[in-house]
C-alpha cells in the first residue's frame, strides 16, 4: 500500500463528506444564511450581536444535552385551513398531527403518536428511524384531543406520560388499557414540560437542546406556521389570548418550533413577518 495514503484516509474522506450535510450543519449554514438576510436588510437592531461563522452562538442552546438526535416521524396537516381559502365550519380532510422522535443517552422519547393503525404507526417510525415500536420506552402526549394520541396505544410496553390534567383526561376516556402517568418538570434530565395553554388550558409543549439549538415540539400551541406567523390559533382554541402569548414564550426560547401540524420551522429573531399584537384577528 502506497504510505504516502493511509488505510483510513478513504474513512475519514467520507465522514468528513457525510459531517457537511449534518443536521447540525444543515441547521448552521440555513440559519448563518437567513440572519445574514435579515441583517442586510436592516431589520436587526443595533443592539442585537451580529450572527455569523464567527459568533460565539448561532443558537439559544446548550452543546453538551443529553439529547442526540431528533426526527420528525409524520408531518401533520389540518382538517381545514382558513390560509388555504378553508372554512373553519366543515372539515375537508382528516387531521393527523405531527408526531417527533426525541433520542438521548437511555432514552426513546415519542411525542404525540398520531396513527390509529399499528401497521401505519410501526411503518413511519421505520421510514423515518429505522426503529420498532418495542424500541420506544417512552410517550409523551401534549394534550387531550384524541388526533395526538390515536397510536398512544401501539407502544404497550412504554411508559406513557402526559401534564396532570391532560393525564386525568385521557384516562377517564377508559378507552386505554393502562394508565397514562402524571409527569412534571423535567424528563430524562434532558427535556423540559413547558405549559402552552390557549388551543387548550391544559396543554403542554415540550423543550430541550441539541447541537446547541434550543427545539420547542409545540404540539398544537402552533398549529402551523402560517398560524405562527400570525400568532392565531386554530378554529377550536378556548382561549385566543393565551394562545397568541404561548406563541410569543416559544419565541423568546425555541430556535427551532416544530407545530402540531406542520413541518418544523426555523425561528429567526426578530421576524418582519410576526404582526404586531394590537392588529392580531
Amino acid at each position: 500500500m502506497n504510505s504516502s495514503n493511509p488505510p483510513n484516509r478513504s474513512r475519514r474522506s467520507v465522514d468528513d463528506r457525510f459531517r457537511q450535510y449534518s443536521r447540525a450543519a444543515f441547521f448552521a449554514s440555513a440559519t448563518v444564511g437567513i440572519f445574514g438576510a435579515v441583517a442586510a436588510t436592516g431589520r436587526l437592531s443595533s443592539a442585537e450581536p451580529a450572527v455569523g461563522p464567527n459568533s460565539s452562538s448561532r443558537g439559544k442552546g446548550r452543546k453538551d444535552s443529553k439529547v442526540k438526535r431528533w426526527d420528525v416521524i409524520t408531518i401533520g396537516n389540518l382538517s381545514r385551513n382558513p390560509y388555504w381559502g378553508e372554512s373553519d365550519s366543515q372539515g375537508v380532510r382528516s387531521a393527523i398531527c405531527t408526531c417527533t422522535l426525541i433520542q438521548g443517552e437511555g432514552f426513546r422519547l415519542l411525542v404525540d403518536p398520531s396513527l390509529s393503525e399499528a401497521e401505519a404507526m410501526a411503518r413511519e417510525l421505520d421510514r423515518r428511524s429505522g426503529l420498532k415500536l418495542r424500541d420506544i420506552d417512552t410517550v409523551f402526549v401534549t394534550h387531550e384531543h384524541g388526533d395526538h394520541w390515536y397510536g398512544l396505544a401501539h407502544f404497550p410496553e412504554a411508559r406513557w406520560l402526559a401534564a396532570p390534567e391532560v393525564a386525568s383526561a385521557l384516562n377517564k376516556t377508559l378507552k386505554l388499557p393502562k394508565p397514562v402517568e402524571v409527569a412534571t418538570g423535567r424528563l430524562s434530565d434532558a427535556v423540559d414540560i413547558l405549559p402552552t395553554p390557549g388551543h387548550t388550558l391544559s396543554h403542554h409543549s415540550l423543550r430541550f437542546d441539541c447541537d446547541g439549538w434550543s427545539i420547542v415540539v409545540a404540539g398544537d400551541a402552533v398549529a402551523t406556521q402560517d398560524f405562527w406567523r400570525e400568532r392565531r390559533g386554530y378554529f377550536n382554541c378556548v382561549d385566543f389570548d393565551l394562545s397568541a402569548k404561548s406563541m410569543d414564550k416559544i419565541a423568546g426560547l425555541a430556535d427551532l418550533v416544530v407545530p402540531g401540524h406542520d413541518n418544523f420551522f426555523l425561528n429567526p429573531p426578530n421576524p418582519s413577518f410576526v404582526k404586531d399584537t394590537d392588529s392580531r384577528p
